[in-house]
């Protein structure tokens, strides 16, 4: 497979740069502000560490325009040429690249957050206990297998509408919670809460780093699977 040709998929994404560079840190840039300006109206005795968890919001978006990447440029690339191959892995390589930017510069903000104790108003903004709160080189790692995953999951929600138009992605979309309401009803008939509690505390955030990787490349493996059968 000629690795140009994913690059040259990638870029082909990023003609519209504003999507996938600029939108996502304005929303976060806007969630931020808001949150912020809450914090500091509350007053400190109030919250004298204010978690939040409004940061997620830059990996939400990921996702959507994980989906969106498919669903609008699909098309025209299969039409002028480009081979489903080619396409899948140029716009996971363009979700590698996102995902270890973005990481990188939400890794420095947190640095800085600790620097500034919460930005002046002891917000924790970029720090989440347990999941982003360790050295700055262990967020860069967890949040850029976080990006990619939810990156490469909206991928495969694009790959599927492309598919089977409504009907399938609202299918996909119960087949997956009944997935899970079904591991969690036989976690329930097994008396095995206890056990799965402890495997998660116990977890190290390198252990569910791993994890989380392992989870996006099954994802990956499956969104190849559905683009090799799509038409349009």
């Amino acid at each position: 497979m000629n690795t140009n040709s994913w690059v040259k998929v990638a870029r082909y994404h990023l003609v519209d740069r504003l999507t996938f560079t600029v939108v996502p840190w304005i929303v976060l840039t806007f969630d931020f502000l808001i949150t912020i300006a809450v914090t500091d109206a509350i007053g400190p005795v109030k919250h004298p560490q204010a978690q939040s968890g409004a940061v997620f919001a830059i990996y939400v978006f990921f996702l959507v325009i994980g989906a969106i990447s498919v669903f609008r440029s699909l098309p025209f690339a299969l039409a002028i040429g480009v081979s489903r191959r080619a396409y899948y892995a140029g716009t996971a390589l363009l979700a590698l690249a996102l995902a270890a930017v973005d990481g990188l510069a939400l890794a420095m903000l947190q640095v800085i957050e600790r620097a500034t104790n919460g930005w002046g108003v002891t917000l924790h903004f970029f720090r989440i206990p347990y999941v982003l709160n360790g050295p700055w080189y262990l967020t860069w790692l967890t949040s850029f297998v976080l990006l990619a995953l939810a990156f490469v999951y909206g991928m495969w929600f694009g790959l599927v509408y492309r598919r089977w138009n409504l009907i399938g992605l609202l299918a996909f979309t119960a087949a997956q919670i009944i997935v899970l309401a079904g591991g969690a009803a036989l976690t329930t008939v097994t008396h095995a809460w206890s056990t799965v509690g402890h495997f998660f505390t116990t977890l190290s955030v390198v252990g569910l780093t791993g994890l989380l990787a392992a989870l996006a490349a099954v994802l990956l493996a499956g969104g190849y699977t559905t683009i090799r059968h799509v038409t349009v």
